[in-house]
């Protein structure tokens, strides 16, 4: 006799040829709270605090199943593949309505210039065009953070301007500017290849 399940599906581990996307799991909360409380990284996202509190990350992580069932968010820890060592974030803000989400990220400053950023962006973003069925996928940076921008631009993601005073960050303004890609669009460039 077979039985049916209404467990909710689990956020699967995707993978790449260096990296490892998985679920965050409380233990990673040590490692968040010391590799995202690093004051490079606070500066250049809009929603990492410094100092990071502490327990900060493990109230963060434990959000991320529930968001997921609800399908509001997925939520990945990047980890090196080699070492098994947290490298950083990345997520789409889900917005199933409208077949779109806003992906973000972060990687350890120790991290950076190793095309971690890239890597793990491509894999997301073919995971929210073939698996969550999305159409279109955004990102923002802060203006005054042009390497963000170019991981945007290598996933094929094209701009579409500045948001000019949008955010405040420290008690400043804050310019986003806004790229996106669209479903269509990344299946074609993906068929040029």
């Amino acid at each position: 006799m077979q039985t049916q399940s209404n467990a909710p599906e689990a956020q699967p581990t995707l993978t790449t040829e260096r990296l490892t996307l998985r679920p965050f799991v409380a233990d990673d909360a040590f490692d968040v709270e010391r590799l995202a409380g690093r004051r490079e990284i606070a500066d250049t996202t809009l929603n990492i605090p410094h100092p990071y509190p502490h327990g900060g990350a493990a109230e963060w992580i434990g959000l991320h199943a529930r968001a997921w069932e609800r399908r509001a968010s997925a939520t990945f820890a990047i980890v090196a593949s080699d070492t098994g060592r947290l490298v950083g974030a990345i997520s789409l803000m889900i917005k199933s309505e409208h077949r779109r989400a806003e992906l973000g990220y972060w990687i350890a400053v120790d991290y950076w210039n190793r095309g971690y950023a890239t890597e793990a962006g491509q894999r997301l973003v073919e995971f929210g065009f073939e698996s969550l069925g999305l159409r279109r996928i955004e990102a923002r940076h802060l203006l005054r953070n042009p390497a963000s921008g170019r991981v945007m631009q290598k996933l094929g993601m094209e701009s579409e301007g500045v948001e000019r005073d949008a955010a405040i960050k420290w008690e400043r303004y804050e310019s986003l500017a806004v790229y996106s890609i669209l479903e269509p669009d990344w299946r074609a460039a993906r068929t040029q290849r």
